[in-house]
């Protein structure tokens, strides 16, 4: 039997303590975001409750590599995750299915599964929500850092390409955020042609 609430308390502390403060996007913050977020898509879809409390594993965890490194940290959660789990009474199989979730979360995002579709519309929720200025504005100041965007045409610009590609796999993301992404998304090329 695992025990998520010591997982949960055990990785929040780890997040707030290992996490650089100049990750504004892939802080404590968006995890429990996440966290919450495939929370409520389950909900609308036919989840076990196993199912659900791997898919909260892997929302736990699924930005536990950023503890280590920026780039590929996917991976690095997962290495993490086969430490961790078998500490925290998580089978073997459950281990890999939560790896495969975490995974899935990679852009660009190409899951196969049910639970690895509802973690991606999860991890890029805010793409669709009334919040995606401040957040978008967060993930700005980090990927000024971390890869060097500079400007804010460069940033929009790269905006327009991401939102363009992005899709939303299950119900709840298509029918709630899809609209709403959209209208961001016209906002920044609105933005990119006055100021060209």
């Amino acid at each position: 039997m695992s025990n998520y609430s010591q997982l949960e308390t055990h990785i929040f502390n780890k997040l707030e303590t290992e996490l650089s403060a100049s990750l504004y996007y892939h802080g404590l913050r968006h995890t429990k975001d996440v966290l919450n977020t495939v929370s409520v898509i389950a909900a609308t879809e036919k989840v076990t409750e196993r199912e659900l409390a791997l898919l909260k594993a892997a929302a736990l965890l699924h930005d536990v590599g950023f503890t280590v490194q920026y780039k590929n940290h996917e991976e690095v959660g997962c290495v993490i995750a086969r430490e961790l789990l078998p500490n925290y009474g998580y089978a073997p199989e459950e281990v890999e299915i939560i790896c495969a979730i975490i995974m899935a979360t990679r852009v660009p995002q190409t899951p196969q599964t049910l639970l690895e579709e509802i973690i991606c519309d999860a991890d890029l929720d805010y793409l669709g929500r009334a919040d995606f200025e401040p957040i978008a504005r967060g993930l700005f100041e980090e990927l000024k850092i971390y890869i060097g965007i500079t400007d804010e045409k460069t940033w929009n610009t790269l905006q327009v390409n991401f939102l363009q590609k992005h899709q939303y796999f299950r119900p709840f993301g298509i029918q709630q955020r899809e609209p709403f992404k959209q209208a961001h998304l016209a906002k920044i090329k609105q933005w990119l042609v006055e100021n060209a």
